[in-house]
């Protein structure tokens, strides 16, 4: 009787396939880049905000309102980079879920109970650490779901700073804890953060959406059909009540992301493709340039270690972000059959961690949303988003620079191509032609060795002949 099979345990941070090794790559590259540009956005919004010569002529900036208000879209420069640029950028994090949905880590339920849980955790212990630290001190808990947010961009962009080659299953494990922590934070902006709904705009916005859908399926193309229909939904979408970045997530999981035969990419890859760089490298850092432009004084960095609610968003992005991912992967490995790849340790999936508590882009959305009709306490939250995004990113580099040499062997591993086929050798183990690819390779090498060796025999005896000669004519009688 044949024995029972054992199945095996699943490695958690585990190597990437192929495929997903590339998009992964290929999705940081832009998100890493677009990540510098909005650290320089957000340095140069602190600068112009709190340069005394400079500061009133932010303000007049950001408050400056252009726009056809006959349809209610007399916006504020600040209120049209929220609303409007961000769409954009929820428009990709809805393709990004998406594609995740079919093609990537989350179409498979046990894959995606990592990243999910994980994703989960790391949203439900900020908030917690936030109702408790804000509760406690008497302050308002309006604000419990600023520090819920995880900024890729932003995350990469240190990355990028500190030169950490952090092993791609890490890289894909902390953008998909994003995408899935972007679509959790979608729902709370849908949820708790709507106004009194127009129920006119909204059956507008829904139509126009149909119409949306219906146009992908009968694959009409021409962005002079989608870009217009676009325009018209999210400004249906921002008069009904409902927050105008739904639009752009819900157009966003419209596109397929599958591939028909023959097919090299999808419509949903493709436009993300042109899109991605769009949101990365204008709209986010935009949008951080007129939200990040809070006054920083000493006075105003000690207020954000005094007040109940800015203190419990420091502590929810650092305390919460930290414990709550780490907390929710090591609950996941420990009751599910899946283990820590052999080539890592816990103490990195900590640091990456701690990497996530970098709350920015959708923190100071939220951040605005919460507090609305309190100015002061706006940008106070806004400083304490800064504090506690700065503290973790210093954090997190530490972290990872104590393990940098080990991911630097790690990465050289992953990235080896000695045969030179152009894809990585680890990806080949299972490729007979790989082997005898490099089977020629260390033959001709050998040959080389060997060719060598006799020319190097050759040269030393030869010199021992002349070195033996020259003694001989010096043996004789002086």
């Amino acid at each position: 009787m044949t024995a029972p099979r054992t199945p095996t345990p699943r490695k958690a941070f585990g190597r990437l396939s192929l495929p997903e090794r590339s998009y992964v790559a290929d999705a940081l590259r832009t998100e890493t880049v677009g990540g510098v540009l909005l650290l320089l956005a957000a340095v140069a919004a602190l600068i112009w905000a709190n340069v005394p010569a400079l500061h009133d002529s932010y303000e007049s900036v950001s408050d400056f309102h252009f726009g056809p208000g006959a349809i209610g879209l007399d916006l504020s420069v600040a209120h049209w980079a929220a609303d409007g640029l961000l769409a954009i950028f929820f428009f990709v994090a809805g393709i990004e879920l998406k594609r995740e949905l079919v093609a990537g880590d989350l179409r498979d339920p046990k894959a995606a109970a990592l990243p999910v849980v994980a994703a989960l955790c790391g949203m439900a212990a900020p908030a917690l650490v936030y109702v408790l630290t804000s509760g406690a001190g008497g302050g308002s808990l309006a604000g419990w779901a600023v520090p819920t947010a995880t900024d890729i961009a932003f995350a990469l962009a240190v990355l990028a700073v500190i030169g950490t080659s952090l092993p791609s299953a890490l890289r894909a494990f902390l953008l998909t804890l994003a995408v899935v922590d972007d679509l959790f934070a979608i729902l709370i902006i849908a949820v708790f953060f709507t106004a009194d709904l127009n129920f006119a705009a909204l059956g507008g916005a829904v139509a126009g959406l149909a119409v949306f859908w219906f146009l992908l399926r009968k694959g009409v193309r021409g962005w002079y059909v989608y870009v217009p229909l676009a325009l018209v939904v999210w400004a249906l979408m921002y008069n009904s009540g409902i927050h105008a970045t739904i639009a752009g997530v819900a157009m966003g999981l419209m596109l397929r992301c599958h591939r028909h035969e023959g097919e090299e990419h999808s419509p949903g890859e493709h436009i993300e493709h042109l899109v991605r760089p769009l949101s990365a490298g204008l709209a986010v850092p935009l949008f951080a340039l007129f939200s990040a432009g809070v006054a920083i004084s000493g006075g105003a960095l000690a207020d954000v270690f005094t007040q109940p609610e800015t203190l419990g968003v420091v502590l929810g992005l650092i305390v919460g972000k930290t414990f709550g991912i780490f907390g929710g992967t090591w609950l996941t490995a420990r009751f599910t059959r899946a283990s820590l790849s052999d080539d890592l340790a816990w103490a990195d999936v900590f640091a990456v961690a701690t990497l996530a508590g970098i709350g920015f882009t959708v923190s100071l959305l939220i951040g605005e949303l919460a507090f609305e009709e309190n100015a002061s306490m706006t940008d106070s939250v806004k400083a304490a988003v800064l504090t506690g995004s700065l503290i973790a990113a210093v954090l997190a580099t530490v972290l990872l620079k104590i393990r940098n040499a080990k991911y630097r062997r790690l990465t050289e591993d992953e990235e080896r191509d000695e045969d030179l086929s152009g894809i990585p050798d680890v990806y080949e183990q299972d490729d007979p032609a790989y082997h005898l690819r490099m089977a020629d390779i260390y033959e001709h090498k050998a040959a080389e060795h060997r060719r060598l060796a006799r020319e190097k025999a050759a040269a030393r005896d030869a010199l021992a002949e002349v070195t033996d000669g020259a003694s001989e004519d010096h043996d004789g009688p002086a």
